[in-house]
C-alpha cells in the first residue's frame, strides 16, 4: 500500500511539473523583439507603385470581407490564363506589384491577395482557427472564378502556403503551382541560421507547448503570438509585426511537409535567387529529392537575392517563363 501511495504521489508530482512547465513556456516563452532587417525592407523603397490596382473584396464564409487586387492582361482579349500571387511573411498584396505587372504584360489575368491577418484582410497577425487560410482560398476561387489554366504562385512564406495547398485536399483548384523561394519547415536544410538572418524571432517554448496542446484538442490559446518580424516601422508599409500560432502554422506547409510534397499532383516548379539571404539556394534541390520529387524543377536565378526574386527583371522574367512551361505541361 505504501508503494502505491508513493507511485501516485510521483505521478502527481510529474503532472504538476509538466503543467507548471507548460504554463511557464506559454507565459514567458514567446518571441523576443527583433530589429529591422534592411535587406528585406529596403528594396521596396525603389519600387514604382504607379498603376497599383485598387483593392477589391470578396466575402469569406465567416462573413469577413477579404482584400485582393486584380490586374487585367495587357493582351486584351487573348488571355493566357490566370496567376494568383501570394505575398511573403508580414507583407501585403502591394509587395507583389512588380511581379504582377510582368505577368499581366505577358497576357495573364493576375490576382494578388492580402492573406487574412495581413493588410486589409481581417485583424493583423490573427486568424480564427488553424486552416482558415485554406478555407479563404476556397472562398476566393468560388467568388472570382479565375480563368484556366490557373496557377497559384507564392513567395517565401506565401510559397510555403502554395506548397500546403498543392499537397492538400484543395489541390485540384489550381492547374499549376510555382514556389518562389518558399519557406518549407523549421527543420528543412534550406533555412539559414536565424542568427545570420535576423528576420524573424520565434518563441520556440511557446510554439512547442501550443503544438502539444493542439495535439490533445486544446485550441483556445492559438491567438498567442509565436513569431515577431524585423519589419520597417514606416506606417506606410502596412506590415504585420507578429503572427499568432494559428496564423503561423497555417501560412506554411503541414508539419509533415515531405508527405505534402509527395501528394502534389499538378505541374510545379521552384525558383530561388542565387544570392538568397534567407535560404540556401542550392539545398532546395536536395529537399525535393529527399521527398521523392525529382520531377519538380528548381531554377536558381543568378545574381538575385531573396526579395529581389520578386522585384528584379531577372526574377520576374524567370517567373513568367516558369508559368509558361507549366502551362505547356498541362495535358
Amino acid at each position: 500500500m505504501r508503494y502505491v501511495k508513493f507511485a501516485v504521489a510521483a505521478v502527481v508530482a510529474v503532472v504538476v511539473a509538466v503543467v507548471l512547465a507548460t504554463a511557464a513556456s506559454l507565459v514567458l516563452g514567446g518571441p523576443s523583439d527583433i530589429h529591422t532587417l534592411k535587406s528585406i525592407s529596403d528594396p521596396f523603397q525603389d519600387v514604382d507603385f504607379r498603376g497599383l490596382p485598387p483593392v477589391s473584396r470578396f466575402t469569406a464564409r465567416d462573413g469577413t470581407p477579404l482584400a485582393y487586387r486584380r490586374y487585367s492582361p495587357a493582351s486584351g482579349g487573348n488571355v493566357l490564363g490566370s496567376v494568383i500571387l501570394i505575398h511573403g511573411s508580414s507583407a501585403t498584396s502591394e509587395s507583389m506589384h512588380p511581379m504582377a505587372q510582368s505577368f499581366a504584360a505577358a497576357g495573364y489575368t493576375v490576382y494578388c491577395l492580402d492573406i487574412r491577418g495581413h493588410g486589409a484582410s481581417g485583424e493583423k497577425g490573427r486568424i480564427a482557427y488553424v486552416g482558415q487560410l485554406d478555407d479563404d482560398v476556397d472562398d476566393f476561387i468560388r467568388a472570382t472564378q479565375p480563368a484556366h489554366p490557373r496557377t497559384l504562385a507564392g513567395f517565401s512564406f506565401g510559397g510555403g502556403f502554395a506548397m500546403r495547398v498543392a499537397g492538400g485536399p484543395r489541390k485540384t483548384q489550381f492547374d499549376n503551382y510555382l514556389f518562389l523561394t518558399p519557406y518549407i519547415n523549421h527543420s528543412a536544410s534550406t533555412n539559414r541560421p536565424n542568427d545570420s538572418v535576423k528576420w524573424a524571432s520565434v518563441g520556440v517554448p511557446r510554439l512547442v507547448s501550443l503544438m502539444a496542446l493542439n495535439e490533445v484538442g486544446i485550441t483556445r490559446l492559438n491567438d498567442l503570438p509565436v513569431v515577431n518580424f524585423g519589419i520597417s516601422d514606416d506606417p506606410r508599409a502596412d506590415l504585420t509585426p507578429w503572427y499568432s500560432y494559428a496564423l503561423s502554422v497555417t501560412f506554411q506547409p503541414e508539419e509533415d511537409y515531405r508527405t505534402g510534397l509527395r501528394a502534389i499532383a499538378a505541374p510545379a516548379e521552384l525558383l530561388v535567387g542565387q544570392d538568397d539571404e534567407v535560404f540556401f539556394a542550392e539545398r532546395f534541390r536536395t529537399v525535393l529529392d529527399e521527398a521523392g520529387r525529382p520531377d519538380i524543377p528548381v531554377t536558381i536565378v543568378p545574381g538575385t537575392g531573396h526579395v529581389a526574386l520578386t522585384l528584379s527583371d531577372a526574377g520576374r522574367r524567370a517567373a513568367v517563363a516558369a508559368v509558361a512551361r507549366l502551362d505547356a505541361r498541362k495535358p
